[in-house]
């Protein structure tokens, strides 16, 4: 995995971790309607055993001459999680981390530690919202049907690297749509969720790690 790809990775988990499990907790009172409509989100996701979710992300910068077009998969029961792109697997069991790199025959492990800026978990990743955001009520569009509304969030502070998040959330099934995050940088990220699967029969084995499955991988224990 190169440099592009790794750092892709890296903003993907935890761009899909804010999508999958922000609180509204972290929001201050600028908008009631904006409000209403993310807890309604939020108590959406969280009554669901599991989620399973198949998207397409897309970075851009204009100036740069850079786009990068992908698609992936995740799974997520409570903290565990399973993330599928570019050839490259992030496994969270619960208390570890893997990063299974098959091009490389690499395998990255590392214990979860709560104090880790990066964080490991879904909701550790949300540390950056502890600067807080403001949010109000943006834009409706229909598209094929459906009725999406978007919540821009703008961060509070000003030399934050995020300039601004549109959440795109589909009024009759509470799901998120998609998200555009906008950064000063002129980098545009772009992930559309393709398909929004609930409280499938999944298997345990799906979030636990089986070395016998990786023979002659080099593993890097990063404890």
């Amino acid at each position: 995995m190169n440099k592009l790809e790794y750092t892709i990775m890296k903003k993907l988990t935890f761009i899909l971790s804010f999508i999958l499990t922000f609180s509204s907790v972290c929001f201050a009172q600028h908008s009631e309607k904006a409000k209403a409509l993310l807890d309604d989100v939020s108590k959406k996701v969280k009554s669901y055993d599991n989620i399973e979710i198949e998207f397409s992300y897309v970075l851009e910068n204009t100036a740069e001459n850079i786009k990068q077009e992908t698609r992936g998969d995740v799974a997520l029961k409570d903290e565990k999680y399973r993330l599928n792109l570019m050839g490259t697997t992030r496994l969270f069991d619960g208390q570890k981390l893997y990063t299974i790199i098959p091009e490389d025959e690499e395998i990255n492990i590392s214990t979860y530690n709560p104090e880790d800026s990066n964080g490991i978990t879904p909701s550790e990743m949300l540390t950056f919202y502890e600067d807080g955001y403001t949010y109000n009520w943006d834009i409706k569009q229909n598209v094929k049907g459906r009725k999406i509304q978007y919540v821009k969030l703008t961060p509070i502070d000003s030399d934050a690297e995020v300039k601004e998040i549109l959440l795109g959330i589909d009024v009759q099934t509470k799901h998120i749509y998609n998200l555009i995050q906008k950064q000063d940088n002129g980098t545009k990220v772009t992930i559309k969720v393709n398909s929004f699967k609930t409280n499938q029969p999944l298997s345990e084995n799906l979030f636990k790690f089986n070395e016998d499955k990786y023979q002659g991988y080099y593993i890097n224990r990063l404890d």
